[in-house]
């Protein structure tokens, strides 16, 4: 498969993950969700670190993990507490907006990464790269106009500004990892299997407090979404690294349409969840994945 199939198959899959989390939160507690889907995660990497250590050499290169020193692990367990913070914010966000609003906002983080870089990275933007942050900042407006129409202002609906401290979260994610592949030259495989070991730890106290009945709940139900949350997530992982290590592979196309995964979900949550307004969203939708491309094309 070439790297433009491996990409659009990894959007689709990202797409997929937003619905299963979707599917997986509404009307659900989410505390067990986070868990759960986590822990998933980790027991598939576990298993490939243990496939590795009993059979060398038999998985690829982008399934194998190295040995860490333990102040990596420190680093690593500092990106899983980053991802923990952006989850919380997302999956409660997701719980309560549409996920025709909310799939859109979340694929802005590329958006507050390129800001991040330019605050604090010193990285300077051209023209087009402003026009692409205009041109989403007016979709915002639009779609927040469109969200108006089913009683959410975003100023002041506190889901909203859940989701955009999840995506804040996550554009500092992105921008940590970079510090941790660029700089500190660990590899994909090793920070995946180990963050994703971190976050079940990370969020096992609160699943605790959870089943203890610490504080007020909701009641959880099994379904089999909070598994493929973990498993879409893998999947598009896997496909988008590998396409980044084509050597036609351009990163700014496969960043740009690795982004059509808000289609995906947006697909999904007119047609699947039945939310409305779906053809008045659609333009602001189209307008803030322009603005992302012509970000990234800068």
């Amino acid at each position: 498969m070439n790297w433009i199939g491996e990409i659009l198959l990894s959007a689709f899959f990202l797409g997929l993950y937003d619905l299963c989390t979707k599917h997986a939160v509404r009307s659900n507690a989410v505390t067990p969700v986070l868990f759960f889907s986590t822990l998933t995660g980790a027991l598939v990497w576990s298993a490939l670190w243990a496939i590795e250590q009993a059979h060398p050499g038999l998985l690829p290169p982008s399934l194998v993990t190295e040995p860490l020193s333990a102040k990596q692990h420190l680093q690593l367990a500092l990106k899983s507490a980053i991802v923990a913070a952006s989850w919380v914010g997302t999956y409660f966000a997701l719980k309560h907006l549409p996920l025709s609003l909310g799939a859109p906002i979340r694929a802005s983080s590329p958006l507050f990464t390129f800001l991040g870089a330019i605050l604090f990275l010193g990285e300077r933007p051209g023209w087009l790269q402003c026009l692409g942050i205009l041109t989403t900042l007016v979709s915002f407006m639009g779609l927040s106009l469109a969200g108006a129409r089913e009683g959410i202002h975003f100023h002041r609906n506190p889901w909203f500004w859940c989701l955009a401290a999840g995506v804040l979260f996550g554009a500092i994610s992105s921008l940590y990892d970079k510090y941790l592949l660029g700089t500190l030259h660990i590899s994909v495989p090793t920070v995946q299997c180990w963050f994703s070991i971190y976050l079940v730890v990370l969020f096992a106290p609160f699943a605790l407090g959870w089943k203890l009945r610490l504080w007020s709940r909701h009641l959880f139900a099994w379904r089999w979404s909070i598994p493929g949350i973990a498993l879409a997530l893998l999947v598009a992982d896997y496909l988008y690294f590998s396409a980044l290590q084509h050597p036609q592979a351009l990163v700014a196309v496969v960043m740009s349409l690795r982004r059509a995964s808000t289609l995906v979900a947006f697909a999904g949550g007119i047609f699947l969840f039945h939310e409305s307004n779906g053809w008045r969203k659609l333009p602001a939708v189209l307008g803030i994945l322009l603005g992302i491309i012509l970000t990234l094309a800068g």
